[in-house]
């Protein structure tokens, strides 16, 4: 039977195949099926910035509001620092996951403010987290500040947290840097211990009747695989860090694509919405199927079996890529229409 363990930020792991931050990872029952299903690891939804921020400013509120009204009795109100914000909730989720199933565990953390995240880093370690995963999801649309002002925040972010905390940290980004190729490069270099690609954003849509701008959330499809493919295959050559695949991986093929440009771990979340929390088991018998057929003993075998330095035609991964996929389509569509007029 096939390998399938793998190290990911410099933890074993029994499977490539890992659950990513979705509503399923939030909830205990579904995370023991998750493990039953054959997970090597499970990310838990992320606690967010703007959440703990909203919290906080409400309790302020209140504490401000009552504080002259009645002299005694300010010594019933919890110290804020001791107060149930969505912080002690989520450092609960930790500890309890820990207890509920045996893999590894990794905390999502998804702010940009420095301080705030050295603090939480530091209280995810003390709970009993196996690894940080920090979500660096910044829309830039402040037109006063440039691409390296925000790059340079983010990397500090990272570097500053990688060195207050003792777990490895992966990030999961987005593909909109200028230059994605330095910038991983750059995240290797703060201290981080993977990268995950990648994050997908979800963009605001209108409604037609009130002209409300409205959020939507789409599962991903497996079109959208092909953008990490591409940088996973660029990136692996250069980076010693661990790689996670995300966006688009549904099937055990498309967990196989990921590995074999370079990819230690593919992580998934729509597939399993989509599908249950036992379509893993069904990606990992599609996975160990491809390998045996195609004579791979182990993942660590295939990983990086075409990456660009390791494939016949690494101009494939870039803007040849680009030319020779419409060049080629131009020619198939003018063919199907000279095709469609000889039958009229």
């Amino acid at each position: 039977m096939s390998d399938l363990h793998v190290d990911y930020l410099g933890l074993r792991l029994r499977s490539p195949l890992v659950a990513s931050a979705g509503p399923y990872t939030g909830d205990l029952d579904r995370m023991s099926e998750i493990e039953q299903a054959g997970a090597g690891a499970i990310v838990l939804p992320s606690l967010f910035e703007e959440q703990i921020e909203h919290e906080t400013s409400e309790i302020d509120r209140l504490f401000s509001l009552h504080q002259d009204s009645f002299g005694e009795a300010s010594s019933f109100l919890p110290e804020i620092d001791g107060y149930n914000t969505g912080t002690d909730a989520y450092l609960a989720l930790v500890e309890a996951a820990k207890y509920r199933v045996d893999i590894p565990i990794v905390a999502s953390l998804n702010g940009t403010n420095v301080g705030g995240w050295l603090r939480y880093a530091k209280l995810l370690e003390d709970a009993g987290a196996d690894a940080i995963e920090l979500n660096l999801y910044t829309v830039a649309a402040d037109a006063a500040i440039n691409g390296d002002a925000i790059e340079a925040g983010q990397l500090e972010l990272v570097a500053l947290v990688a060195e207050e905390v003792n777990l490895p940290i992966a990030v999961k980004i987005s593909p909109f840097y200028s230059s994605l190729a330095s910038f991983l490069f750059a995240l290797q270099d703060a201290g981080a211990a993977g990268v995950v690609m990648f994050n997908r954003f979800y963009g605001p849509d209108l409604d037609m009747e009130t002209l409300d701008v409205q959020p939507r959330i789409s599962l991903s499809s497996q079109a959208e695989l092909r953008l990490p493919l591409r940088w996973i295959g660029i990136a692996r050559e250069f980076l010693s860090m661990s790689i996670a695949g995300s966006t688009g991986v549904h099937t055990g093929q498309d967990a196989a694509k990921l590995i074999l440009v370079g990819a230690d771990v593919a992580m998934t979340t729509s597939a399993l919405l989509f599908h249950g929390t036992n379509h893993l088991a069904t990606m990992e018998a599609e996975l160990r199927d491809w390998m045996q057929e195609h004579g791979y003993r182990s993942v660590s075998e295939m990983r990086g079996a075409v990456s660009r330095d390791a494939a016949a035609d690494p101009a494939a991964y870039e803007r040849a890529n680009y030319i020779g996929n419409i060049t080629s389509y131009t020619s198939r569509f003018l063919g199907a229409q000279s095709i469609g007029l000889q039958r009229k």
